[in-house]
């Protein structure tokens, strides 16, 4: 049977030997997550006067970090994560201070979007490295399914908290200013990441790897079931997050785009919590379908509010069933990915939902100047409709197997 975490669970994983120094140390790296790429675009359109230019560098930075991280996780499954946190640190450093330069001096948009896919792909991942970190402070059992969904929580509190940094940080005198203490806050906290006793001494390429593929941890059939999921939850992200601020400059209220959304994360947060304590459904290989298939069904309310308030209302349901599909994703990996390559595996599912993210944005943009936003919300219903019935027929590729006994009575 399938362990729920309590609130004791999640206090067990937070206070474990060697967790504190970690805690607060990612807590500091991963706060700009969602801050860096909106204070560059933002930087770049005050400079520019250019919406345009703003987007294409801002795609740049996003495609970066979707390829630098799965390349540092699979470097960090090897070698641990605090050589590759330290030196990815510095040459991040060093690409924030180039792009920065490059933005001041107007250099051409092909080198400031080229610039931005460097920056992207050298941010120090300590998302990913913290995340696998607790596989090694905590057994399997309910105190690492409660550290599990803290990670997933946190990033959700990151996303409320990142892009109204990025914009309150955007009008002050520099509208770099967002841009450098985003990446600060990164630097600083992926160091001190790297520097703690528990990353130091994890020492991960000194176990056996269960599989030598050149693919890595995407040579599972299991964790490629994962992605798609995280594929797919990307997707209907980006139909909302276009969808909503459209929404909103047809109703004459463009300033209120960014604060619906938030209250997409504010509920997101809460019934994370809640859904931490008892998930559902138990099995792994049927929650990613019905997660996906209810997140789908919620979007398509709203397409029905010919307010900007009914829409708030729509938007704090369907919240609800975000933060549960993240942590689902989180813990799917230790069924998933193949011995020695989680670190890999959720720089997977950061590359899959960003760039699920970045197909929903642009699918979702056309379709808003064309028919409006209830389109683009009916579709991204539809297309999570179509994945959820992929995931449930490739269910089976995540019931655990007999090698991972001791696994399948914590998420089976």
């Amino acid at each position: 049977m399938s362990q729920s975490a309590s609130l004791v669970d999640y206090r067990t994983a937070l206070t474990a030997p060697g967790a504190r120094g970690p805690v607060v140390a990612s807590l500091l790296g991963r706060l700009p997550i969602a801050m860096i790429g909106l204070a560059l675009m933002l930087y770049v359109q005050r400079e520019t006067g250019s919406f345009a230019a703003a987007g294409l560098v801002s795609a740049g930075a996003l495609l970066g970090v979707a390829c630098g991280s799965v390349a540092q996780g699979r470097v960090m499954d090897r070698v641990g994560p605090s050589v590759p946190l330290h030196v990815m640190s510095g040459v991040f450093a060093i690409l924030v201070a180039v792009e920065v330069v490059a933005i001041e001096l107007h250099a051409p948009l092909v080198l400031l979007t080229a610039l931005a896919f460097l920056v992207g792909g050298s941010e120090p991942m300590v998302g990913p490295a913290s995340r696998a970190l607790w596989g090694r402070l905590l057994p399997p059992g309910r105190a690492r399914d409660a550290a599990y969904a803290y990670e997933a929580i946190s990033m959700e509190v990151f996303f409320i908290l990142g892009p109204g940094l990025a914009g309150l940080m955007v009008a002050m005198p520099w509208p770099g200013t967002g841009v450098v203490v985003g990446a600060a806050c990164m630097i600083i906290g992926s160091v001190g990441f790297a520097a703690t006793h528990a990353a130091r001494g994890h020492r991960p390429g000194l176990a056996k790897r269960a599989d030598g593929s050149l693919l890595g941890a995407i040579a599972s059939p299991g964790m490629r079931t994962v992605a798609l999921a995280a594929l797919g939850f990307g997707i209907l992200i980006g139909f909302v997050e276009v969808g909503v601020p459209a929404a909103a400059m047809r109703a004459g209220q463009p300033t209120a785009g960014g604060l619906l959304l938030s209250v997409l994360s504010v509920s997101s947060v809460a019934v994370g919590v809640a859904y931490g304590l008892r998930p559902w459904p138990r099995p792994m290989h049927l929650r990613l379908p019905a997660l996906l298939l209810g997140f789908a069904a919620l979007i398509t309310l709203l397409a029905l509010p010919s307010t900007l308030w009914g829409l708030c209302l729509a938007l704090l349901v369907a919240g609800s069933l975000i933060t549960p599909q993240s942590t689902a994703h989180s813990v799917a990996i230790e069924i998933a990915a193949p011995q020695g390559t989680s670190t890999e595996a959720f720089g997977w599912v950061v590359t899959s939902v960003t760039l699920g993210a970045a197909i929903g944005q642009s699918i979702s943009g056309q379709l808003v100047e064309l028919s409006g936003p209830p389109a683009a919300f009916l579709t991204a219903s539809a297309v999570g409709v179509v994945v959820a019935a992929v995931l449930w027929l490739r269910r089976r590729t995540l019931v655990p197997s007999a090698s991972r006994a001791d696994l399948s009575l914590a998420w089976s």
